[in-house]
């Protein structure tokens, strides 16, 4: 069961890593932990979803809490419902966009804010693994609690008029799936709208270029303005422009801006530590003051709430939003997204070109190499370019992020992989290629044999 525990969630192949019977031991005392007399429980559509459903409700009815059963949700729906409802404790039971081997639990307290290692996951571990379990007296009872009604009344407020715009959505056979049409109507084109929990067609990660495939031909056969694809429990949402090209799931940040100034917001916004510099000299050329934090939902929530920021988002293609508890949810940055391509396409401006305005630097993406020896290995990359230059700014909350004159570049170990995570940005692209030359040189002793890039 430890192997599950991740820095963000419980995660992993079910009944390898983890099994039903921890799960039992989970819901036990989940409720303890998090002071909670009921807890919210929703399910992707996993093939082991039903049976880990299953043991989670007893073991939290056994600690005497009752339980109250969203069924079939998109990850966001569970945060939003958590604090909407005000309920202590929910649980999302998915593995987000890992295949369909795995499976996994998100766990929350009130108010939505996210349950991650160092904020509660080692104390449920430990109880989990080391406690008694006697069973409460009275029993808790289980109930289904059904909210989408409200949940969509919520969305709808977002939704523009999309005219003429010609989309292509992929839901990837996940969660995406749900209340697609609900949303966005019959007019665009969709491919793996069905809820299938073996995902059939590509694996539900779309930050996979594989996975995006399907997607880049329908929009580039259909000549469609725009294609949107969801990860496995809809939680986060990427795009492709006209052009069939796969954008940076951070240059869409920017594009929310754009909306929120429109709207008169200016205040606090927030992007990850990977994010382009294009975004964030736009963002601000907004009106928005940009905040830098760490990659990942369990630090995202928390920071963006403690900031009071109107919205943010991440390279991996999250989207946070004040109105949306200090949360991140898909469909909500989906509709926000499509109205502004709207309103850019009304005046001849495509997506492509509307990026290319605001991406400024020559970029590698995210580069994964496997390195067991990632703190030694960051260290030196480290030494080597501060040696050669004095930076302009350091940031060493997650992984090093340095910046110097006209690039910058950020190494992090991976919370979720066995990997050290490398990019970088600079002025022109002569510039990127010979300082990512150079730490490729630096890093090759620490990559280990048999394995390559990712």
């Amino acid at each position: 069961m430890r192997k599950a525990f991740k820095a963000y969630d419980i995660r992993g192949v079910y009944n390898r890593d983890f099994t039903g019977e921890d799960v039992y031991k989970i819901g036990f005392f989940l409720p303890g932990l998090l002071g909670a007399e009921t807890v919210l429980v929703g399910h992707d559509v996993r093939i082991s979803s039903p049976e880990i459903l299953e043991f989670l409700c007893r073991g939290i009815t056994d600690a005497g809490a009752d339980v109250q059963v969203a069924g079939k949700c998109t990850t966001p729906m569970i945060y939003w419902a958590t604090a909407k409802y005000n309920f202590k404790a929910s649980v999302m039971i998915t593995a987000s966009h890992n295949p369909a081997e795995y499976n996994g639990l998100k766990i929350s307290r009130e108010e939505a804010l996210p349950v991650g290692f160092d904020t509660g996951l080692s104390e449920l571990l430990e109880m989990a693994e080391g406690y008694p379990i006697v069973p409460a007296e009275v029993p808790g009872t289980y109930t289904e609690f059904d909210f989408k009604k409200e949940y969509l009344l919520f969305l709808n407020q977002y939704k523009s008029d999309t005219g003429d715009l010609k989309i292509a959505i992929d839901c990837s056979n996940g969660m995406g799936s749900l209340l697609i049409r609900e949303l966005f109507g019959e007019k665009p084109l969709y491919i793996y709208d069905t809820l299938d929990g073996t995902f059939p067609n590509h694996q539900p990660n779309p930050l996979e270029q594989e996975n995006v495939e399907d997607l880049r031909k329908l929009v580039i056969k259909e000549q469609c303005d725009i294609g949107l694809i969801f990860d496995g429990d809809a939680d986060r949402v990427m795009f492709v422009d006209e052009k069939g090209h796969f954008i940076q799931p951070d240059m869409m940040i920017a594009v929310l801006a754009g909306y929120f100034a429109g709207k008169g917001f200016q205040g606090p916004a927030l992007q990850d530590i990977r994010t382009s510099r294009s975004v964030t000299e736009y963002v601000e050329s907004q009106g928005f003051s940009m905040h830098m934090w760490r990659v990942g939902r369990a630090y995202a929530a928390l920071k963006l709430r403690e900031i009071n920021g109107i919205f943010g988002g991440e390279l991996a293609g999250h989207y946070y939003f004040r109105d949306f508890y200090y949360s991140d949810s898909a469909y909500l940055a989906a509709l926000i997204i499509l109205g502004e391509v709207k309103k850019f396409h009304d005046q001849g401006v495509s997506l492509s070109a509307l990026i290319n305005s605001i991406s400024k630097y020559a970029g590698t993406g995210e580069m994964n190499f496997p390195v067991s020896r990632k703190q030694e290995a960051m260290d030196e990359l480290k030494q080597a370019f501060m040696a050669d230059e004095s930076p302009t700014a350091f940031y060493d909350f997650d992984g090093y992020r340095i910046e110097f004159r006209d690039w910058w570049f950020n190494v992090r170990p991976s919370n979720t992989e066995p990997y050290l995570r490398f990019l970088a940005e600079a002025g022109s692209a002569a510039l990127l290629e010979s300082k990512t030359q150079q730490a490729l040189r630096i890093l090759a002793p620490y990559i280990e044999e048999n394995s390559h890039a990712h």
